[in-house]
């Protein structure tokens, strides 16, 4: 991610950023006085997609009537994007070059979801009842992508984006499950076998 993880909640373009490799080509690009403008996303789902992880590992669990381990206390919000979404960012600079010259916009939905919603959402479209355990994730040695988000809230504001292009989300993750379901029948991932080490890590013996 570009900004530090202790930044200040929801994080706007303004927040602390890590010197990443995004970062030091803005930089390049405002010494040499070129027009760029530069986009942050966030985590993204949808048909055209790369990676499913986001909300694959809550329905890996909820289709397998497993119990669902969120870090801490599973409040954590999240701002889960459409990738239609965020391509409709992108091309909303057009006809406004002008405004978006030299400027950074973080690229994410203001509609934001708690980890434990997440689940219950999943679990409503699958027709059962979410199953939830909360764990402190500095009691295990867990590996890395255990948990497909930060154990910590984590979430962008596109306030600046949608003053300055005129954008803003037309798709609702809430109402995208049903649809989200569909494609991972459609991706054999249904009933496919899977192991669970970490969660049996975290759950131990614990009965839910």
């Amino acid at each position: 991610g570009m900004y530090e993880g202790d930044s200040p909640q929801p994080m706007t373009e303004f927040n602390q950023n890590k010197q990443t490799g995004q970062r030091s080509v803005e930089q390049y690009l405002e010494s040499q006085g070129l027009p760029y403008t530069a986009f942050r996303p966030q985590y993204i789902y949808g048909p055209t997609t790369n990676k499913r992880d986001y909300l694959d590992w809550f329905f890996d669990r909820v289709t397998r009537d497993r119990v669902c381990p969120l870090p801490n206390d599973g409040q954590q919000p999240a701002s889960v994007t459409r990738a239609e979404d965020v391509a409709g960012l992108l091309a909303s600079v057009v006809g406004r070059e002008h405004i978006a010259a030299g400027k950074i916009y973080n690229c994410g939905t203001d509609r934001f979801y708690t980890y434990e919603q997440i689940c219950h959402m999943a679990a409503s479209v699958c027709g059962t009842q979410a199953k939830i355990a909360t764990y402190n994730p500095k009691d295990y040695d867990l590996p890395k992508g255990a948990f497909p988000f930060r154990n910590t809230p984590f979430f962008v504001t596109p306030e600046k984006a949608k003053m300055e292009l005129g954008w803003a989300p037309r798709y609702d993750l809430a109402q995208d499950m049903g649809w989200y379901l569909e494609s991972y029948k459609a991706a054999g991932k249904m009933g496919a076998p899977m192991t669970f080490e970490a969660d049996d890590m975290i759950l131990g013996s614990r009965v839910y």
